[in-house]
């Protein structure tokens, strides 16, 4: 099993037909169909449904389209990376980061370090902490921003200063509005909203002073974005971080910090002993001279 045979296999994935992916791979159907039948025999396993209009993935084809793609991915991320001379440091840094403001600390690092090699290119990836390190410890992102309590120390750690304000984003007629701060017990009758991570978060729900089971979760969401449409609609009140969705001017919405205040710490991680790139070693000590200019 090569490289070449999983692109092979993931065109016939993606294009759901034998001939329009050789098609897209500019080969012929025969040789095509005789790599995916060699692949399956090296495996032990069907990973196609060959049915008369289209090809489907059995569940160990799905499990090999899903790590497939991921070693396709790192395959030209390790390309990209030894095509960088020194004399004109180029090439591609990857990082992944849950949904905070602070993402503008790595945006300025990066907005500086372009100003000297503009042939830098970044891949930004959204996702809460767990698929952040889960990305990060296949080789598949260089860099990990992670927000709130998580067990780091498998990792290089650089602690942000800033913190990140727990809050609950609501209409601003909503009864709650009228409250600077919102306490636990304002929300233990009250339509909530919380993102997947907030659902495992022992934190929150140590401050909520409250079994998961007892309250009442109508949604969950990965992007503040969407949850908030909901909000806007009445649908219920969204537990988030503050300064994700603007609340200013003539929005329909607001956010009041929880009370006692909950705070969500902030930290960017590596993976230990890790080679980096030229591009990513460069990126990590603007991180550095950043992080001093803020201390001082």
């Amino acid at each position: 099993m090569d490289i070449r045979v999983l692109q092979y296999f993931l065109a016939v994935a993606r294009e759901e037909s034998i001939t329009k992916a050789a098609e897209s791979l500019r080969m012929t159907q025969p040789p095509l169909s005789r790599q995916l039948k060699d692949l399956e025999e090296e495996l032990g396993k069907q990973l196609l449904i060959r049915g008369s209009k289209r090809v489907t993935l059995t569940e160990d084809g799905m499990l090999l389209r899903k790590r497939a793609e991921e070693l396709v991915e790192l395959m030209e991320k390790t390309k990209a990376e030894l095509a960088s001379s020194h004399e004109n440091i180029n090439g591609d840094i990857y990082i992944g980061c849950g949904e905070t403001e602070s993402i503008s600390f790595l945006a300025q690092a990066a907005q500086n370090l372009q100003k000297k090699h503009p042939l830098i290119h970044y891949h930004i990836y959204s996702g809460d902490s767990e698929r952040v390190m889960e990305r990060l410890d296949k080789g598949l992102i260089d860099f990990g921003l992670l927000v709130g309590q998580m067990d780091v120390s498998r990792y290089d750690v650089i602690w942000l200063p800033m913190k990140d304000i727990w809050g609950v984003l609501m209409r601003k007629d909503s009864p709650l509005a009228e409250k600077e701060t919102v306490c636990a017990e304002d929300l233990w009758d009250k339509p909530l909203i919380i993102s997947h991570q907030t659902s495992i978060n022992s934190e929150m729900f140590s401050w909520l002073k409250s079994d998961i089971s007892r309250l009442n979760i109508v949604a969950t969401y990965d992007l503040v974005y969407n949850a908030a449409q909901f909000v806007k609609k009445g649908f219920g009140y969204v537990i988030s971080l503050d300064r994700l969705i603007n609340t200013t001017g003539d929005s329909s919405l607001c956010f009041r910090p929880l009370f006692p205040a909950l705070e969500a710490e902030l930290c960017i991680i590596r993976k230990k002993y890790q080679v980096l790139s030229r591009a990513s070693n460069l990126f990590l000590k603007q991180l550095q001279e950043e992080l001093t200019c803020c201390e001082a």
